[in-house]
């Protein structure tokens, strides 16, 4: 479920488990679309501090490539625990920030011929920090959502000759239009996750106290070689923890069923929760985290190269987090070969998906690039798992590229 440090027991109690949590904390519904009706899904807490997930040595400070290889042994101990399942076809798959946990973790289990990897699938992914930041400010303009004069500096300060950088441009009139832009997109109410839904319990500050705890609604995944950011980021994490617990939280994000529900004694002792096991959060262990790659086309590539896995890369096109338009460009960023043009796709996705632990891979491609597909689902939140009881609508299936020339032009082979 992304983050990092996002819970996956999220993705399973909200979006595409056997059951659905009611607001009331108590009560359980059934799934109509969830995806174990057709797969056997293994949902991974990690790293380690996520959810009810723990270390007996309460060291949590970790990074993506010790993320990555304790997912390989988590998985690796799951099936030797329960070998009928060794022989299955295997797709690992995810979210978010799942876009960096998957092929990092797919490095690792393509190399295990015991492991019957098939594919991966990744849903409103982060796969470029660069692309993710450069390829917003795009989608904030041609949204509504930054004004005439503000997109004419941002052009004039942060471009040259066609190019623009809004990732980590040093230039200060750049840095001072993208303080504006940046307060426009992710403080001033909108749902970073749903441009067009409610930004639930209120419209979040920056930072706020809840007791002796100060939580902050920034993940950390966008801007951050932006200089404000990053310095806002230091003075954060060098405040002094004895006096102060800093928790982040995401935005526009209500979890007080699903934490009433998992931190009730009766759920804990039915699931074997185990007393050295943390308070359930949906977030977690962030501000430990480190981050060590920047950008996964050398992974995305090396399955590529393999000419054996199939790989989908799949967007709902109203999520700011992780826009559709970034994975667009770093698909394209590929410079694979392209086998079929984009096309609109608006069959029922309830008939024409099966689903896959956190993707959905159509029965139908609608965009190759060698074993590569692009898809963009129109109309729904970023949490596209929830994309079944909204797509059986005539035109909600539009797939693909914009028309030429609707936003910049995506990242060309020589940028790589």
């Amino acid at each position: 479920n992304g983050g990092p440090g996002c819970s996956s027991m999220e993705g399973f109690l909200k979006e595409h488990g056997p059951f659905l949590i009611q607001p009331d904390g108590v009560t359980l519904k059934y799934n109509d679309y969830a995806w174990n009706k057709i797969a056997n899904v293994l949902y991974l807490e990690s790293p380690a501090g996520v959810g009810f997930s723990y270390s007996e040595d309460k060291k949590y400070a970790t990074n993506d490539t010790e993320v990555a290889r304790n997912n390989y042994l988590a998985l690796k101990d799951f099936l030797r625990l329960f070998p009928e399942y060794s022989k299955n076809d295997l797709f690992l798959t995810g979210e978010s920030y799942g876009g960096v946990y998957i092929p990092t973790l797919a490095e690792w289990v393509m190399q295990d011929p015991s492991l019957n990897l098939k594919g991966i699938a990744v849903g409103n992914g982060l796969s470029s920090y660069e692309i993710n930041d450069n390829s917003l400010v795009y989608f904030a303009y041609y949204h509504g959502l930054l004004g005439t004069e503000l997109w004419k500096d941002l052009q004039a300060f942060c471009c040259s000759k066609e190019k623009c950088n809004f990732h980590d441009n040093s230039n200060l009139n750049c840095t001072l239009k993208m303080e504006e832009t940046i307060q426009i997109v992710e403080e001033s109410g909108l749902n970073i996750y749903n441009l067009y839904a409610p930004c639930d319990g209120g419209v979040p500050g920056s930072m706020r106290y809840e007791g002796d705890c100060l939580i902050t609604h920034d993940l950390g995944n966008s801007f951050i070689r932006m200089p404000m950011r990053f310095s806002w980021r230091q003075n954060l994490f060098r405040m002094p923890v004895a006096r102060n617990k800093v928790r982040m939280d995401p935005p526009c994000t209500n979890s007080t069923a699903l934490s009433v529900y998992l931190n009730s004694p009766e759920v804990k002792k039915a699931l074997h929760i185990s007393p050295d096991a943390l308070e359930w959060q949906v977030f977690e262990v962030n501000r430990y985290y480190k981050r060590l790659y920047m950008q996964m086309n050398d992974q995305y590539l090396k399955l590529l190269g393999a000419m054996k896995y199939r790989i989908l890369v799949y967007n709902g096109d109203v999520d700011m987090a992780c826009n559709f338009l970034g994975d667009e460009w770093f698909v394209d960023s590929l410079c694979q070969k392209v086998s079929g043009q984009s096309r609109a796709w608006a069959r029922p996705v309830t008939s024409s998906y099966f689903p896959l632990g956190k993707g959905a891979v159509p029965t139908t491609s609608p965009l190759s690039c060698g074993h590569c597909t692009h898809t963009t689902l129109g109309g729904l939140r970023g949490s596209c798992p929830l994309l079944g009881k909204h797509s059986s609508c005539g035109g909600c299936g539009q797939l693909g590229t914009a028309p030429a020339g609707a936003f910049s032009s995506p990242p060309n082979c020589s940028h790589i």
